[in-house]
């Protein structure tokens, strides 16, 4: 065992690590709000909002996120002839601005139905009584709705962000170098799958750390604790 080949393998795949984590969080940061948007526009009693919403919805349901990250990162250039490679904003390229895009383009639209679903699970009961009360629609969405329907879809929400810990996995179609795409090369120079292995141990640890800030979130808004 070549303890200097396995120091230097998990250095390399925490490197990786950075940009995995960079997606993951940016996502977090702009699909979860954009989602709840998403979601009031899918309730929106004006027909022709709630339909494009909906058909925005099932697109981006119906096809794979890798076809997504693809249209996201070659689109500007193949329909309006934007060459991409010069856009920076910071640190970051287009390679990683197109799969924060992508991946929050995606996930908004699987938060939007959970989203949906927790306030629309709200009793008709609530809404009568915070009109009797005084409250303003937008008071009664934001001050009484909304924080017990975030209560009721926490483990729904949770399970997708589990999922987004995994899914960064599929930027490597746009070559960022994130942590799998680290794991690959190292594989591939390696002759050895315990990469692989050692990703898999990262990306578990990860998932770990994520149900446990996620349950003590859920622990933190029960009526009864």
């Amino acid at each position: 065992m070549d303890w200097s080949v396995i120091l230097s393998t998990i250095k390399q795949l925490f490197e990786g690590f950075q940009f995995t984590f960079g997606i993951f969080l940016f996502t977090l940061l702009f699909s979860i709000p954009l989602g709840l948007i998403v979601a009031r526009g899918r309730m929106a009693k004006n027909v022709i909002v709630s339909s494009v919403v909906r058909i925005y919805i099932s697109i981006m349901r119906g096809t794979p996120l890798m076809l997504q990250l693809l249209l996201v990162y070659f689109g500007p250039y193949y329909i309006f002839g934007i060459s991409t490679g010069s856009i920076e904003i910071g640190p970051f390229n287009y390679r990683f601005i197109a799969s924060i895009i992508g991946f929050s383009l995606n996930y908004a639209a699987y938060f939007a139905e959970i989203f949906r679903g927790g306030i629309q699970s709200m009793p008709k009961g609530q809404y009568e009584a915070a009109q009797v009360l005084g409250f303003t629609k937008m008071q009664t969405y934001f001050k009484i709705i909304l924080p017990q329907a975030v209560k009721r879809v926490l483990p729904a929400v949770t399970n997708e962000v589990i999922t987004l810990v995994k899914d960064t996995s599929l930027a490597q179609v746009l070559a960022v170098t994130e942590m799998f795409t680290v794991a690959k090369n190292l594989a591939s120079s390696q002759v050895s799958v315990m990469p692989f292995i050692a990703a898999g141990v990262f990306y578990y640890i990860a998932n770990g750390l994520v149900e446990i800030i996620m349950n003590r979130v859920e622990r933190s808004m029960s009526y009864y604790s």
